[in-house]
């Protein structure tokens, strides 16, 4: 008994220091400059556009900036395969993708600090086009970095490599979110007396803190198998795919621009039909939607059968990633897992994207809102993912998962307590640390979970596949929840998306049972 004991708290010892592998250090840094990009979308440019004036069905729409996270996985062979000029010799494939595009979030953080909300009728559409280069930006790093975690090191590290990656992503966001609400404040921004000043200058030391994420990438090592892997086609055929991937933007843009007129006519209509303008909207704006995304493939179809790029490089770029992923689980468990994949998250996004309103609407100031959501709620997060870390190593991966998405669920209910309890900060503190604990713990066992599904021949297409999947759908039905909470109240609201958790546990149980 004693040896037991010996051996089993001397696997504890061994999983702990883990935890200070150079590779897992690294991932705490990494994880900062991804962490910093997703709230200057999110929450704290819906607070600066609620102080603004702007109008709250508005201002959740603005998540769709972010959509990029959802499509990444379209442009993620690029990143995955064309060296970038001058770069990719310095500093290798990987390390060249990651500066490039921490370079172009810095522009567009700078650019949405320079754009007034108030200024001019057009001044919420330049910011939408900042917002969405901000998020297009910030979704390749993550494409880069996701290869980078799975590439560099074995996957016996991967879940401390993803809770050292959540504690610096946590720590991005608490300096994005707390960080820049402190700032405006300080600057002189509130909800009584907007200035936009203050905010400007918020932003333009937001772009300042992601030289963290540039230094990190300058000093880091390039993972050896990206060292040996050399291109395999011609600087020309490279060129020519980049172009196809820019036509099917292009297109893609010029579907949604040119529909305009259209969509507003059937909306009008489908609103007297349903007697309801916001599913009307719903079903109107998922459907222009889906015919842009096929427009565009219809495009990159044409290209090919053009001969500007050849098909055999798009079943190499394209087609052999997911090839390799049915063929390795089979087509009941692969779609199983990708049903899984892209629900797992659905309760905690669609709740999140409004959640900073809401704080402000029970009359939470944003000092308030620094403290006990931001700033507490990140180390209950962190805490969560080194817990969920360390109980995947020893548990498992999809008990674990299973805990986390159970607990994702059932704290959302706590926020129906909140609604009735109003302005209370002992209620807040409990629903901070409860959900934000789950998320933690979710996220670490979630992300180990995804790296255990890629094959590292395909790294960055799979990975970008998995987490674009992850976050599609919660995040197009998060961009309607301030039109929800319009309709349903609040703590309506919070019950649909507890109850939008119960399909995973049950997705979890069938996909166990085959996986492992």
């Amino acid at each position: 008994m004693k040896a037991d004991s010996a051996e089993i708290e001397q696997s504890w010892l061994e999983t702990i220091k883990s935890f200070i592998h150079p590779r897992v250090v690294t991932m705490l840094f990494l994880g900062f400059s991804a962490g910093v990009p997703i709230l200057l979308i999110f929450s704290s440019l819906g607070l600066w556009l609620r102080e603004a004036g702007v109008e709250r069905s508005a201002v959740t729409f603005f998540s769709w900036a972010a959509l990029g996270y959802s499509f990444k996985f379209v442009w993620a062979p690029l990143v995955d395969k064309l060296p970038i000029p001058f770069l990719t010799a310095w500093l290798g494939r990987r390390r060249s993708w990651m500066l490039l595009s921490q370079f172009f979030i810095i522009i567009a953080i700078l650019w949405m600090g320079m754009t007034n909300p108030l200024e001019s009728e057009n001044s919420l559409t330049m910011m939408a086009l900042a917002a969405v280069l901000l998020g297009f930006s910030s979704a390749t790093q993550d494409v880069v970095i996701d290869a980078y975690r799975i590439e560099s090191a074995d996957s016996d590290l991967q879940a401390m490599m993803s809770s050292t990656y959540i504690a610096g992503y946590r720590i991005g966001m608490l300096v994005a979110g707390a960080g820049a609400l402190y700032l405006a404040s300080y600057f002189g921004s509130d909800k009584e007396s907007y200035s936009y000043e203050a905010w400007q200058w918020t932003y333009a030391i937001m772009s300042g803190v992601m030289l963290v994420g540039i230094v990190t990438t300058l000093f880091i090592p390039e993972p050896a198998r990206q060292r040996e892997d050399k291109a395999k086609h011609s600087a020309s055929e490279y060129l020519r795919f980049l172009l196809l991937f820019v036509v099917a933007v292009l297109v893609f843009i010029a579907t949604f621009y040119f529909s305009t007129d259209i969509v507003k006519t059937i909306k009008t209509e489908l609103t007297t039909v349903f007697s309801n303008k916001h599913l009307a909207s719903f079903i109107i704006e998922t459907l222009r939607l889906g015919i842009a995304v096929m427009v565009a493939m219809i495009a990159a179809r044409l290209m090919v059968s053009l001969g500007v790029v050849r098909q055999a490089m798009l079943n190499e770029t394209y087609i052999e990633p997911v090839k390799d992923f049915f063929k390795r689980y089979g087509l009941n468990l692969a779609l199983l897992l990708l049903a899984l994949i892209g629900l797992y998250r659905i309760s905690d996004i669609v709740l999140g994207v409004i959640s900073n309103v809401f704080y402000q609407d029970l009359g939470f100031s944003k000092i308030e809102i620094a403290n006990v959501v931001k700033t507490f709620g990140l180390f209950m997060t962190i805490a969560g993912g080194f817990l969920g870390g360390l109980l995947s190593v020893r548990f498992g991966v999809m008990k674990i998962l299973f805990l986390g998405a159970a607990l994702s669920a059932g704290t959302n209910i706590l926020f129906m307590l909140l609604a009735n309890a109003g302005h209370d900060m002992t209620m807040l503190y409990l629903v901070i640390s409860a959900d934000n604990l789950s998320a933690g713990l979710a996220s670490a066992a979630f992300i180990a979970f995804l790296s255990k599904l890629t094959n590292i021949t395909f790294t960055a297409v799979q990975y970008a596949i998995f987490s674009s999947l992850m976050t599609l759908l919660p995040k197009i039905l998060g961009g309607y929840s301030g039109s929800m909470v319009d309709s349903m109240g609040y703590s309506n609201f919070f019950l649909f998306t507890a109850v939008l958790g119960l399909p995973v546990l049950v997705l979890i149980l069938l996909a166990g049972k085959k996986f492992e």
